[in-house]
């Protein structure tokens, strides 16, 4: 894959939407396959139908497979219920910083934090937040979180009731959230909080995609409930 390519294929009875990072990154993710504290030069989103997944399918298997007939083995892997071809994209600048971010929303599965355990449904938010700065590990760990509060800001917004609680959702019981940033072979960003460029640039391109993506779910769904 080109540097910054997106590019949206065919795989058997179902799509994928591949996100090219240019050049390996490190990355940072709990990602179904290849998650954890990684490197990786693109990030996999696999768009499973209901037919393909049940109590006796290995979702594993399925996305490493998936990565393996892509040429790509080594990508970050995600799964995900919602039409790949709805993904948003939004990007910031921050001075000479820049994030980038790539999201697919559906709400099928909308909890809020704290609600107790229940059995998952379809219906994931999956997000990929791209730095243009290398990261130390403090800093990686600091861009994580603060995507994470981006999306939950952007859901909040969405007045999506949890479908346990009834509560405002802050997102699904099967988010996904990965961060990537440029190996650094010197100097590298030691802080990525909301008062540094890095942070800064981080919440707004991933506010702005995933609040765009709700918006896009929320116009196929006109019918959900809202708080």
């Amino acid at each position: 894959m080109a540097s910054d390519e997106i590019r949206v294929v065919s795989v058997g009875p179902s799509r994928a939407l591949l996100v090219s990072l240019g050049a390996p990154h490190d990355t940072l993710s709990w990602a179904i396959v290849n998650g954890g504290r990684r490197r990786a030069d693109a990030v996999v989103w696999r768009q499973v139908q209901r037919f393909e997944l049940g109590p006796d399918v290995d979702a594993r298997a399925v996305m490493r497979d998936t990565l393996e007939h892509l040429g790509g083995a080594s990508a970050i892997g995600l799964l995900t219920a919602r039409d790949v071809r709805r993904y948003e994209e939004a990007r910031a600048e921050r001075g000479d910083v820049w994030a980038r971010c790539v999201a697919t929303v559906g709400f099928g599965n909308a909890l809020t934090v704290g609600d107790p355990p229940s059995p998952p449904t379809t219906g994931t938010i999956n997000l990929l937040c791209q730095v243009s700065t290398p990261l130390a590990e403090e800093a990686l760990l600091e861009a994580c979180a603060l995507a994470a509060e981006a999306r939950t800001a952007a859901v909040l917004e969405a007045r999506v009731p949890s479908g346990v609680s009834g509560r405002p959702a802050t997102g699904t019981g099967t988010d996904c959230i990965v961060v990537a940033a440029p190996i650094g072979t010197g100097d590298v960003t030691s802080f990525a909080g909301k008062h540094t460029a890095c942070g800064s640039a981080v919440g707004a391109a991933v506010y702005e995609a995933v609040a765009r993506a709700v918006g896009t779910w929320l116009e196929e769904n006109e019918a959900w409930p809202r708080t």
